[in-house]
């Protein structure tokens, strides 16, 4: 990456809005990007476009943090991809004009987006994607230089679950005491309770649990082989930045690290991989070829499953339900299978990346939070309809038929000869022979 970046953020309001309601439970804080994003480079350009006639509640953290809105006016027909469209057209007016402007921020879920990506990358832009692992297309992850989760800016700022002392709700009577146990229970959790709390405003949900260790290891050793080819000594930043490179949606604290230093300490006392140096300027090295390779599973080795369990509620799941539902069902029929082995924080997160593969469709809902419904390959297109019988006779006939015949056009076949005409011979005056001799030419008298 570039010493220093001037990045420009486009926010597409309204689809980050609904995916957060509908995944995190919660309401959109742009103060949460911006942050991380002032942690890679300078911020010289801040846009979010969206209706913002409905928008009273996000127009003032706009205004607060200086992001320039552009209004969307649907039109009386519909304007769905109205502000994806007009949103491409701004970021790539910029890189042609602002050749300061060596960065892009989309914060979006939108796989839409992904075309605009390329061609930034195309014109040698590094681009970031901000959104949330549960519904951003995992396309659009992989495909940018870097993918910043939601739910890893949400890990320090999780609102709390209010625990009163134990005194205070021993004098406030058993009722306060169930209450107060049944908060414990949603937020051990991470759950919105009953049906009734289902929705984005049932509470914020909590960070899901860190996966294991041991699952980043492939990618850890993949990038110290490619350092080792480059003979480049593979210290913090630069481990971190061939991470990157090779999977663009690695972030440390899925695995419960605060910072990359800290997933480096805790990969040091884990004895997986060598670690020399102090005060920040770490040297990380391979362990020897007798340490057992890590197994890691594919996420693609969670999909046949997931099909069983979608052809065993199939008259449900046509029609949509909630992804609790789902997720309970899965778990009930499958379950010796844990979804945090295969690389997934959340069950939701797996749902995201098999709809990318057309096994589901996700939709999101005010009131039930994210449905899911049977996706597009157990509905497979209709085959043609097949040519109708003909008869041997029509048949024949339609061989032998011969080809009319149009002067001047051009034929693969031998085409039936144009009646002759009929030729006229060119008329002669016969002129008398003389007995015996030459031919005597006749003068005309000229008239007088």
């Amino acid at each position: 990456m570039q010493d220093k970046l001037n990045i420009a953020v486009f926010v597409d309001y309204d689809n980050i809005e609904i995916g957060l309601k509908s995944t995190l439970r919660r309401e959109f804080d742009v103060s949460l990007a911006l942050d991380a994003l002032k942690e890679r480079g300078d911020l010289v350009a801040k846009f979010a476009y969206a209706n913002w006639g409905r928008q009273d509640g996000a127009t003032r953290q706009m205004a607060e943090n200086a992001v320039q809105m552009v209004q969307r006016v649907p039109s009386p027909r519909g304007d769905k991809n109205g502000a994806d469209i007009n949103l491409a057209l701004d970021a790539l007016e910029m890189a042609f004009t602002h050749t300061h402007v060596n960065a892009f921020a989309i914060v979006s879920g939108d796989s839409d987006f992904i075309p605009l990506v390329n061609k930034l990358k195309e014109y040698g832009k590094t681009v970031f994607v901000v959104g949330g692992k549960a519904f951003t297309s995992t396309i659009l992850q992989q495909n940018c230089n870097e993918f910043i989760s939601f739910e890893s800016l949400l890990s320090d700022n999780v609102r709390e679950i209010v625990r009163l002392p134990e005194e205070t709700i021993a004098a406030a009577g058993p009722q306060q005491e169930h209450r107060q146990q049944r908060g414990r229970d949603r937020g051990d959790r991470g759950d919105r309770g009953d049906r009734g709390d289902r929705g984005p405003r049932g509470g914020d949900r909590q960070r899901p649990a860190p996966l294991d260790l041991a699952q980043a290891m492939p990618l850890v050793e993949r990038a110290l082989q490619v350092l080792e080819r480059r003979a480049v000594q593979p210290q913090l930043g630069l481990l971190k930045s061939t991470m990157l490179q090779l999977d663009s949606a690695f972030n440390e604290r899925a695995y419960g690290a605060s910072s990359f230093s800290d997933f480096v300490e805790k990969l040091k006392k884990s004895d997986m991989v060598n670690v020399t140096g102090a005060g920040g300027r770490y040297v990380i090295e391979r362990k020897g070829m007798s340490q057992p390779e890590h197994p890691s599973l594919k996420h693609e080795d969670l999909l046949p499953p997931l099909r069983d369990v979608l052809e065993n509620h199939r008259m449900e799941l046509e029609v949509g339900c909630p992804v609790e539902d789902l997720e309970a069902w899965f778990k009930q029929e499958q379950s010796n299978i844990d979804v945090a082995a295969y690389g997934f924080q959340e069950f939701l997160e797996f749902l995201n990346y098999a709809q990318d593969k057309t096994v589901v469709r996700l939709e999101p809902n005010e009131e039930q939070g994210m449905v899911v419904s049977l996706g597009a390959e157990f509905f497979p297109p209709a085959l043609p309809p097949a040519p109708e019988p003909v008869a041997a006779e029509e048949e024949e006939a339609e061989i032998d038929e011969p080809q009319p015949y149009v002067e001047g056009q051009p034929t693969i076949f031998e085409p039936n000869p144009p009646p002759a005409k009929a030729k006229r011979a060119p008329s002669r005056k016969r002129v008398a022979k003389p007995s015996g001799g030459a031919p005597r030419r006749v003068r005309r008298k000229k008239p007088e």
